[in-house]
C-alpha cells in the first residue's frame, strides 16, 4: 500500500509538470506561430506539430517502456522534452518559425510518454482503486492549469524583445525537475516472460465493444476539446479581448479539465463509467451552444469551462473503460494503439482548427465539432443500453 501511494504521488507530481508544459505550449504556440509565420493561416501549425509528435510517439513510447520499464521510459521522455524546450528557446531567439515547429514536435514526444502516467497509476493500484488512481493523477493537472498561464504572464517579457523566451526556459527547468522526480518511481520492470508474451492479436481486441467505445469516447472528447481550445485564444484576440482576459479563460478551461478529477473516480464507482461518459458528452454539447451564443468574455469562459469538464468525464471514463479490454501481456500494445488513435484524432483537429478559424471564423470551428460529438454520444448510449439489457439476462442465467 505504501509503495502504491508513493508511485501515485510521484506520478501526480510529474503530471502537474507535464500539464504546466502542455498548457504553456497549447496556449502560447498559436500566438508565437502567428508572430513568426509569414502565412497567418499556419499560425496553429506549432500546436499541430506538438500533437503530431504525441500521436507518432505513443506506440514507440509504450513499446520502449515495455522493454526498459516505466521509470527509465518516463525519464527518457522527459529528457527529449527538455531538449525540445531548448530548441523552442533557440527558435524564439533567431525568430525561425520552422525551428519552433521542430521544438514543439519534440515536446509532443515528451507528452506521449507522459500520457502513460495514468496507465502506470492504474497498474500500481489494486483493481478497486484504479479509477480513483487515474483520477488523482489527472487531478494534479490543475496545478499545471494555473501555473502554466500564470508563469507565462511573468516570464513572457523577461528577455524582451524575445517574447516568451523566458517561458520556454522555465519549461526546460521543469523537465529537469521531472527527471529527478521520476528517478524515485518504484514500479517493477517487466519480467522476461512479460516481454515475450504477446497475448491476443489486436484484431481481436479492437472488436470488443468496450475497446471501441472507450477509444471513440476519448478520441472525440480530446479532439473536440483541442479543436475549440486551439482556436480559442486567437478568437478572443480577434474579438478585441485583452491578453489578461484570454489567460483567465484558459486558466478556467484547465480548471474545468482537471478539478473534477478529485471526484470523477468516485462518480464512476457510484454511477458507472458509461453514465459519466454520457454526462461528459452532454457538457461538450453545452459548451458548443455557449460558444455559438455570442463573443463576449463570458461566452468564451462558459464554453471553455464546460468543454474542460466534458473532456474530463470522457477521457477518464474512456481510460477506465479501456482497462476492461486487455490483460497484462496486452497492455503495451493496447495502450499504445489507444493513444495513437486519440492523438491522431487530436492532430487532425489541431490541423483543422487554424484553417477553419482563419477562413470561416469561430462559429465554424464550433459547428464542426457537432457531428463527431453526436456519433460518440450515440456509441456510449448504445453500449450503456446493451449492458443494461444483458445484466438481467446474466442474473437469470
Amino acid at each position: 500500500m505504501r509503495s502504491m501511494k508513493r508511485n501515485v504521488a510521484v506520478l501526480a507530481a510529474c503530471q502537474a509538470i507535464l500539464l504546466t508544459v502542455n498548457v504553456s505550449v497549447i496556449a502560447l504556440a498559436g500566438l508565437v506561430g502567428h508572430s513568426l509565420a509569414d502565412n497567418k493561416a499556419l499560425a496553429t501549425l506549432p500546436v499541430s506539430t506538438y500533437i503530431v509528435g504525441v500521436a507518432l510517439s505513443t506506440i514507440p513510447a509504450s513499446q520502449w517502456m515495455r522493454l526498459v520499464g516505466r521509470r527509465s521510459g518516463f525519464m527518457s521522455g522527459a529528457a527529449v522534452g527538455m531538449a525540445g524546450a531548448a530548441v523552442c528557446c533557440l527558435a524564439l531567439y533567431v525568430a525561425d518559425f520552422r525551428v519552433f515547429c521542430v521544438g514543439t514536435l519534440m515536446l509532443g514526444i515528451q507528452n506521449a510518454f507522459g500520457q502513460q502516467y495514468r496507465f502506470a497509476a492504474a497498474e500500481s493500484s489494486m483493481p478497486e482503486f484504479r479509477a480513483k488512481a487515474i483520477s488523482w493523477v489527472l487531478a494534479a493537472g490543475i496545478v499545471g492549469g494555473v501555473l502554466g498561464p500564470e508563469s507565462s504572464k511573468y516570464t513572457k517579457d523577461l528577455f524582451a524583445p524575445y517574447v516568451f523566451l523566458g517561458t520556454f526556459l522555465v519549461v526546460v527547468a521543469l523537465s529537469g525537475v521531472a527527471i529527478l522526480l521520476l528517478s524515485q518511481l518504484r514500479i517493477p520492470d517487466p519480467t522476461a516472460e512479460e516481454r515475450r508474451e504477446k497475448g491476443r492479436p489486436l484484431s481481436e481486441i479492437v472488436r470488443q465493444p468496450a475497446f471501441f467505445v472507450a477509444a471513440l469516447g476519448a478520441m472525440v472528447g480530446y479532439a473536440v476539446m483541442n479543436l475549440v481550445m486551439t482556436a480559442g485564444p486567437l478568437a478572443m484576440v480577434a474579438c478585441g479581448l485583452s491578453y489578461g482576459a484570454t489567460i483567465f479563460v484558459i486558466e478556467w478551461h484547465v480548471i474545468g479539465m482537471f478539478a473534477p478529477s478529485f471526484f470523477t473516480g468516485h462518480l464512476i464507482d457510484r454511477f458507472g463509467v458509461l453514465n459519466v461518459m454520457t454526462v461528459g458528452a452532454a457538457c461538450c454539447l453545452a459548451a458548443i451552444v455557449a460558444a455559438l451564443a455570442g463573443i463576449e468574455a463570458y461566452n468564451f469562459w462558459t464554453a471553455l469551462f464546460l468543454l474542460g469538464v466534458g473532456w474530463n468525464f470522457m477521457f477518464i471514463g474512456g481510460t477506465t473503460l479501456l482497462t476492461e479490454s486487455y490483460g497484462p501481456a496486452e497492455k503495451a500494445k493496447v495502450q499504445g494503439l489507444n493513444d495513437f488513435m486519440v492523438f491522431g484524432a487530436v492532430a487532425c483537429a489541431s490541423l483543422s482548427s487554424g484553417g477553419l478559424m482563419h477562413l470561416f471564423g469561430w462559429g465554424a470551428v464550433n459547428a464542426g465539432a457537432l457531428p463527431f460529438l453526436a456519433v460518440a454520444t450515440a456509441a456510449i448510449v448504445w453500449l450503456l443500453l446493451r449492458r443494461r439489457r444483458s445484466g438481467p439476462a446474466r442474473q437469470s442465467a
